[in-house]
């Protein structure tokens, strides 16, 4: 399995990473981490009111930003993890408002991807997950593409493969289920 060491050490000091996920490459920081998320938007020129995906591992990392999902939409989600859907769920006050943009959602998702397991649970938790893109650029395909786009400006990259999609994740509203991108 992959030595994730760099990549954990450099989340710990607020630092943006690289990784593959299910569809596309993914730029990834501390949710928590303030000035981590500022940078991570300012490096791909996206508007802050847009906000950002967290994922995860397993359903377990997300239980603080889950606490008031009830149980039937729990169950929702439960179903459709792991794996490439991701649903805007209420904000419950746990995330960060950079995380949330403009929205009173937060988009959040378990990947079935082994490498962003394995990397979660090496951070311990969930991670910022954003496509490895300049705003209004196609999303990089492998990690060579990162660096040509990002260079020195990330702290890791994690190499490995993606997961097999061909797309970015299916973005759905747990309230009212509509699809916002397939």
């Amino acid at each position: 399995m992959q030595d994730f060491t760099a990549a954990v050490a450099a989340l710990r000091r607020g630092g943006i990473i690289a990784y593959p996920t299910e569809g596309v490459w993914g730029l990834g920081c501390d949710p928590d981490d303030e000035r981590a998320l500022s940078a991570l938007i300012a490096l791909k020129g996206r508007a802050s009111e847009k906000g950002l995906i967290l994922i995860a591992g397993d359903i377990r990392q997300l239980a603080a930003w889950l606490e008031g999902v009830d149980d039937d939409a729990m169950a929702r989600l439960s179903a459709s993890w792991p794996g490439p859907n991701t649903w805007l769920i209420p904000d419950n006050g746990r995330a960060a408002p950079l995380l949330r943009g403009s929205h009173s959602t937060l988009a959040v998702r378990v990947s079935d991807h082994p490498l962003v397991q394995a990397l979660c649970a090496a951070w311990g938790g969930p991670l910022v997950s954003t496509s490895a893109n300049r705003a209004g650029e196609p999303p990089a395909m492998s990690a060579s593409q990162v660096r040509e786009t990002f260079g020195e400006a990330l702290d890791a990259v994690v190499d490995g493969q993606l997961g097999g999609r061909d797309r970015p994740s299916t973005i759905r509203d747990l309230m009212t289920n509509e699809v916002l991108r397939a």
